[in-house]
């Protein structure tokens, strides 16, 4: 996890809860936060423990979350390994940016909505706009991934990356099931 705000504990929480995760290396820009972070949610039960070496965690990563608010890329293409999946959900502006161009042009890329995508979250609209990839390179969006329309991941060697910028449906979606679940 690639810092420690208000958003790092419900990713984690939500990656555990999808996936058998035994281990979950966060990372903040300020240690401290990092350290306050992952104590608390090691007392809830959550494998996690703070980390320094960001590249030695994204190198070993199998899924490697990011909310961050930075405007320079921490994630670096290289670091990710063969199978990797990154999950982006912080630089939700065009001057922000997580990743590097190396991760762009290395991972299949998805997205929550191809127009905020592209334009609102820097990680995708600073590589268009630089032309170093084309609106036909994010393979597919949140609505044909959950109508099956396009599977997701092709292979088990394939790195994969979704931006999220956030969009209304999400809201009304998690509304809903929250809703249902309390009825």
């Amino acid at each position: 996890m690639v810092g420690a705000g208000a958003l790092a504990p419900f990713l984690i929480r939500a990656h555990c809860a999808e996936s058998p995760i035994d281990d979950v290396a966060l990372w903040n820009h300020r240690p401290e936060r990092a350290e306050q972070v992952a104590r608390e949610l090691k007392a809830q039960g959550l494998p996690v423990r703070a980390i320094t070496d960001l590249e030695a965690a994204i190198r070993e990563a199998d899924i490697v979350s990011s909310a961050t608010l930075s405007s320079t890329a921490l994630i670096k293409g290289a670091w990710l390994k063969e199978g990797a999946h990154l999950d982006c959900v912080g630089a939700f502006k065009p001057s922000m940016r997580e990743t590097d161009d190396v991760a762009i042009t290395r991972a299949s890329l998805f997205c929550d909505t191809r127009a905020g995508a592209m334009k609102e979250g820097g990680d995708y609209a600073q590589p268009l706009a630089a032309s170093l990839i084309t609106s036909s390179d994010i393979k597919a969006d949140l609505f044909d991934l959950s109508r099956g329309t396009h599977r997701g991941r092709a292979n088990a060697k394939e790195i994969t990356m979704f931006k999220s910028v956030g969009t209304a449906i999400e809201d009304l979606a998690a509304a809903i099931a929250v809703w249902q679940r309390v009825k």
